[in-house]
């Protein structure tokens, strides 16, 4: 009778002693894969909150840049088109080490619209050196006004890069109708 309850004892402290010795295994396992550098998360977290700070200061820039171009289009003054394009081409600027922060197709509209408020202020040398550098950021793409024209094709035709072509020739552009009426009226008073 005396041995049932020493041998429940031992069995009950046997248990705890496996349990203890399993947690300490198991703590064990752990620490083992646990980093060396108990650092090495926090330089991912930095870069991180840079680019979300980048990423920040580019929407302010992007909205202030749409509030200059609204007010620039009420106005109709040449001054406010280049205020608005050199705003935007300067946000665009701010994202060449980050650009994969933002869309695409929306760093392709906000450039675009600098290019054609520049041709609108007048600045053609600056829509130009805009375009090629367009052309260098998205090589084989293109943005298409409403009516299914071309942006690139519009704008070369405008900057004069196309070839001098003759009056149904210009039919071939993937350009506006109205440009195109434009150019050939062009034409025709260099060609007397």
């Amino acid at each position: 009778m005396n041995t049932a309850p020493k041998q429940t004892r031992l069995g009950r402290t046997a248990t705890r002693i496996s349990l203890i010795a399993g947690l300490a295994v198991t703590l064990g396992a752990c620490l083992t894969n646990a980093p060396e550098d108990p650092t090495a998360g926090l330089s991912f977290r930095a870069d991180r909150f840079a680019q979300m700070e980048q990423l920040g200061s580019y929407q302010t820039c992007h909205d202030e840049a749409m509030m200059l171009d609204a007010s620039a289009r009420q106005r109709g003054s040449a001054s406010a088109y280049l205020t608005s394009a050199k705003v935007m081409a300067d946000c665009d600027r701010m994202l060449a080490e980050a650009g994969d922060l933002v869309a695409g197709e929306e760093r392709m509209r906000l450039s675009a619209l600098s290019i054609i408020n520049y041709i609108r202020g007048g600045d053609v040398d600056q829509a130009r050196v805009g375009l090629d550098g367009f052309k260098r950021s998205h090589p084989d793409q293109d943005l298409y006004f409403a009516d299914g024209s071309s942006f690139i094709a519009s704008v070369e035709a405008l900057l004069g890069r196309t070839e001098t072509m003759q009056y149904g020739a210009f039919s071939t552009l993937n350009v506006n109708a109205e440009l195109k009426r434009e150019l050939r009226r062009m034409h025709h008073w260099k060609t007397r």
